[in-house]
């Protein structure tokens, strides 16, 4: 038996050979690019890759060397797909994207609509963002802010889409989907919920709270504590509040925020209940134009991907090749499409970026229904 350095030494000479091999290859697939540049050729055949895969399995022996040889042609021609993409970006073929970069939002002058009643998460959070001068009103659901600027009652809206303990507010989700409405900026507000009752309320009165879903996931230590307690979700944490000044039953309590306890005169009974010391949400501000800031810096898109075995992987590589760092991925049931799901990815990069433009390419050829939710 050869000792295990001879074996190593003859891996080498293969090694070289194989780098040599996929250099030439490169090669030809680069001319390949620029006859698809020429004749305005789509690079993604898969009618084609799925006859190579079959054909390079036939010239290996045992079904694990016809799952190796498939898995290491699936990767080369992910390679040449790529460099045919950079070849289409570097040649103009992709064209700008239909965004349109501004140095600011005219704060000044927008109209601006956040979900809730006043004292709400969402109307701390718009402040945080525009300023407390903002022209602004309040809706009900987060449906009704979107169809607002979609109709173009208001410029903007500022809806939740990510809490740091309850995770993602699926809703929003589904409505960036459904909407073609875009995000244009974000801002992180941290979360401090308290339980408010009416004042001279005591612990030993209440039987019932309230409070929005993902604030009583947020709060759950503290009310599970109280197991007598009947839990109550209503649409936002104000609404809460509001509801238990306007019953005057102080069996009845509200998790918010102080300082909606304190727009609606309400008494906080216990402080700071979250789950989480550090508790925040991260709001999307939403407009109905295509519009990106000139410093903005992550980028969130949606997708599917055809339900075939490692359909997301090669999707997914697009960001690898490119550098682009992944920071987010959330998949969601896709409407009419029983156990198929479509990818809401957020990374980082800028519209004007050349790495953005040559994963977007890709994204377009073999993703299904990709949409570019917005630049900020």
């Amino acid at each position: 038996m050869a000792a295990l350095e001879e074996l190593r030494e003859q891996l080498d000479k293969i090694d070289n050979q194989i780098a040599d091999l996929y250099q030439r290859r490169m090669e030809v697939c680069e001319q390949v690019g620029e006859y698809k540049v020429k004749a305005g050729r789509k690079v993604y055949d898969s009618q084609r890759e799925k006859e190579k895969l079959s054909e390079v399995a036939s010239k290996v022996q045992g079904d694990f060397n016809k799952k190796g040889i498939q898995e290491l042609y699936k990767q080369l021609m992910s390679m040449s797909r790529k460099l045919q993409y950079r070849q289409l970006v570097e040649a103009g073929a992709l064209g700008r994207l239909p965004f349109i970069r501004v140095d600011s939002l005219d704060a000044e002058n927008a109209r601006v609509v956040f979900q809730g009643t006043e004292g709400a998460y969402g109307q701390a959070a718009m402040h945080q963002y525009f300023g407390e001068t903002v022209n602004s009103f309040h809706v009900r659901t987060f449906r009704e802010a979107m169809e607002a600027i979609e109709e173009g009652a208001a410029d903007y809206a500022v809806l939740p889409i990510e809490n740091s303990s309850a995770g993602p507010v699926n809703e929003m989700y589904d409505l960036l989907d459904e909407f073609e409405n875009y995000i244009v900026a974000e801002t992180i507000l941290p979360v401090v919920h308290t339980l408010a009752g009416l004042p001279g309320t005591e612990l030993s009165d209440i039987k019932r709270v309230y409070s929005k879903t993902e604030a009583l996931m947020q709060t759950s230590r503290f009310l599970d504590g109280h197991s007598d307690w009947q839990k109550i979700s209503v649409v936002n944490t104000a609404i809460a509040a509001r509801k238990v000044l306007k019953d005057q039953d102080q069996a009845q309590a509200a998790v918010c925020s102080a300082y909606a306890a304190r727009v609606h005169g309400l008494e906080v009974l216990v402080d700071r209940i979250n789950n989480e010391p550090d508790n925040s949400t991260r709001f999307i501000v939403v407009t109905n134009q295509k519009i990106f800031l000139k410093d903005a810096s992550k980028i969130s898109i949606r997708f599917e991907v055809p339900h075939t075995s490692g359909s997301l992987y090669n999707i997914l590589s697009h960001f690898i090749y490119n550098d682009l760092n992944m920071s987010k991925i959330e998949s969601r049931p896709v409407e009419g499409k029983k156990w198929e799901y479509c990818f809401f990815v957020d990374f980082d990069g800028n519209m004007e970026e050349p790495a953005v433009k040559n994963a977007i390419r890709g994204l377009r050829e073999e993703a299904r229904n990709l949409k570019i939710l917005g630049n900020y």
